[in-house]
């Protein structure tokens, strides 16, 4: 088989792209990739999700089209979508937080499940749109806590509301890539959308400038801060953790090869790490506290009555490795020595859209590499 390129940045050049839920982390990073690249990008969000946001510091807002919207406003939806004209579309815009999911269901079925309808619906009806990707997550799938990593055709599932909903988003992609997009069944009068539309799922996602609540990576940032040691929660629970680029890097090959062959690329893909790179909560703590050196520290809290949430999740991405040429460039231990220079550089007060953009060009220089070798790169 020839060598596969994982992404062609002149691709990206001039092309139009909306993007929903760009005011967030993942959001963020993204659109100043695209800006790097020379895209014309359109994104559709509510406001910055937190305080700091990258969104805001980063100032991603300048040179795109930022649009304040709710994904769960479908006739909004369809006007922003109808306007920019897009190529690509990549629907980010989510309610990501599993606890969250406990505290407020409805909100988080209701974004996650229609706000999906909505973005699908609006884009099927844009004729210039040729590629379709939904984020959802690691989490979609029916987690029975084995030591065998999940491929795409395991079985969806969902135990609490986050997870179920983005197992419904999938559901719902599956639905709408049968009926109305190219390679489906078409509509009912024949035609179909000459469109092809994917599914994402990414593991754990880690990199500088996520303020969430919940997660691990920000809460420990957060208390190192203050000086006070961090507390970590379900210490062994093992997670597919990843620097945000390198999902980012996985959406923008697969765009790329839905725009060129949408009947061949639409589907399901897993983006993850190397199985090695699949931690325990407590080795992540400590990397990241030796990272960041003097003042760092942590201690393990079990709670009592804490909801659920699973314990080992594994992701296989051998098909996005086999079939995309995509690949995990940075070691787990080179992602949190980033991020510790990424939050050490905004302590210091430099400007945080170029330390993000930095990195950005840094990983370029990675993938160029590994293209230039023609064979799969291993970080180290």
């Amino acid at each position: 088989m020839e060598d596969l390129v994982m992404m062609t940045p002149s691709f990206w050049s001039g092309r139009r792209v909306f993007v929903t839920g760009h005011t967030g982390f993942k959001g963020s990073w993204l659109c100043l990739w695209l800006q790097r690249l020379g895209a014309q990008v359109t994104g559709f969000s509510l406001d910055a999700p937190t305080q700091p946001s990258l969104f805001e510091e980063a100032e991603v807002a300048r040179e795109i089209q930022h649009i304040v919207g709710d994904v769960r406003d479908a006739a909004a939806l369809r006007n922003a979508i109808q306007h920019a004209r897009p190529e690509v579309v990549f629907h980010l815009a989510a309610q990501s937080l599993v606890r969250q999911s406990y505290a407020d269901p409805v909100e988080t079925y209701s974004t996650n499940v229609m706000g999906t309808v909505h973005v699908l619906d609006a884009a099927r009806h844009v004729e210039s749109v040729r590629a379709v990707v939904n984020v959802t997550t690691d989490k979609c799938y029916e987690n029975l806590e084995t030591r065998r990593a999940y491929i795409e055709s395991d079985t969806l599932g969902g135990r609490d509301p986050y997870s179920n909903s983005k197992a419904c988003s999938e559901l719902v992609t599956a639905a709408f890539r049968q009926s109305f997009f190219a390679h489906g069944h078409g509509h009912s009068d024949g035609t179909a959308t000459r469109a092809g539309i994917a599914s994402a799922r990414a593991g754990n996602v880690i990199g500088g400038g996520d303020w969430a609540v919940d997660r691990l990576v920000p809460d420990l940032l957060r208390a190192f801060d203050r000086g006070e040691p961090a507390i970590v929660r379900r210490p062994h629970a093992v997670r597919p953790w990843q620097h945000v680029l390198e999902p980012l890097a996985g959406y923008l090959a697969l765009a790329e090869r839905l725009h060129a062959q949408p009947e061949h690329y639409s589907g399901a893909w897993n983006f993850g790490p190397r199985p090695d790179d699949m931690r325990a909560v407590d080795e992540i703590a400590e990397a990241l506290t030796s990272a960041l050196g003097e003042g760092a520290s942590f201690v393990v809290q079990q709670e009592a009555d804490a909801p659920h949430e699973a314990g080992l999740l594994l992701l296989d991405a051998s098909k996005a490795r086999g079939e995309l040429g995509w690949e995990s460039l940075l070691k787990l231990e080179e992602a949190l020595v980033w991020i510790a220079q990424w939050h050490r550089a905004r302590q210091r007060g430099e400007s945080v859209r170029h330390i993000t953009l930095e990195q950005i060009g840094q990983y370029e220089a990675r993938i160029g590499r590994m293209t230039a070798h023609g064979a799969t790169f291993a970080a180290g």
